[in-house]
């Protein structure tokens, strides 16, 4: 069944992941099967202490990405790749984190999140609005599978200062279950698609860092992200997975507005100095 927002909260922007605090049980002293079971308790592992708003809310932009990304193939989404892939030790609160990222998902890119049957612990992203050119640029949603990866990654460098180590970008991925050496059921083979199509399209740039140990690349932004998209386009993306404004980052929305800035100054028109004595070639009849 659909998963029904019930409120839409500011969450911070960063949050680092801490181990749950366990609960304490008193030693048992009566014998018998009851004195097993306490201790077969007392031997569980011990119950996760409550989790900060950061801490979620860390995890539900996860979700929310991992999500997007399931649904590019358009094949049901397992709640147990769900479990194995995004939510890790946080299984006891499954349900509050559902219920956030399906708020999320209608309200901020608008798909409505939906269980394909009752208790089939299988879900569906639905559209539920036809975007204007714009904000389907936005959602990363143009029509091909890699897009919303490639948004992703995008993303990743202009958050970390335009360059990214390789090494980084496949940390945040295999969060989202996108590892560089397994095959994946919609990108293939990840890392030939990050590192090669994307470079070869000219999306991304990818050169070695000298004077490594062991051998490590750098991302960056090709020149053909700068034509077809831009900083605050990217910069929005990243905001709506997290639920927040861009101006929540001071350095990347300034950076963003002064690319918009430079974009709409009228570019210099007429033929360019090693051209403008050429001849005029006589018109086609």
């Amino acid at each position: 069944m659909s998963q029904k927002p019930k409120s839409r909260g500011r969450p911070s922007s960063q949050g680092e992941r801490e181990p749950g605090g366990g609960g304490e049980e008193a030693p048992s002293t009566s014998r018998g099967p009851g004195g097993a079971a306490s201790q077969r308790r007392a031997q569980a592992s011990p119950a996760p202490g409550p989790r900060s708003q950061k801490q979620l809310e860390l995890k539900v932009a996860e979700l929310v990405q991992f999500l997007l990304i399931k649904d590019q193939r358009k094949i049901p989404i397992r709640r147990t790749d769900i479990l194995r892939h995004v939510v890790g030790d946080y299984k006891d609160v499954l349900p509050e984190l559902l219920r956030r990222a399906a708020e999320r998902l209608e309200y901020v890119f608008g798909y409505r999140l939906v269980e394909l049957e009752p208790r089939s612990n299988t879900y569906i992203l639905v559209n539920t609005l036809e975007p204007v050119e714009e904000d389907a640029e936005v959602r990363g949603d143009q029509g091909t599978p890699t897009t919303g990866l490639l948004m992703i990654v995008l993303g990743l460098i202009f958050m970390k200062g335009n360059t990214i180590k390789e090494t980084e970008v496949w940390d945040f991925l295999r969060r989202l279950g996108v590892h560089p050496d397994k095959k994946h059921l919609i990108f293939g083979e990840p890392k030939k698609l990050i590192t090669e199509d994307f470079v070869r399209q000219r999306y991304l740039d990818y050169r070695r860092i000298p004077h490594t140990d062991p051998v490590d690349y750098e991302l960056q932004w090709g020149p053909r992200t700068n034509l077809e998209t831009s900083k605050m386009k990217v910069l929005k993306f990243v905001a709506k997975v997290h639920n927040q404004d861009p101006k929540d980052w001071p350095a990347q929305y300034c950076e963003a507005l002064a690319d918009e800035e430079a974009r709409a100054r009228p570019q210099p028109a007429g033929p360019s100095p090693a051209t403008a004595s050429a001849p005029t070639p006589a018109p086609v009849s």
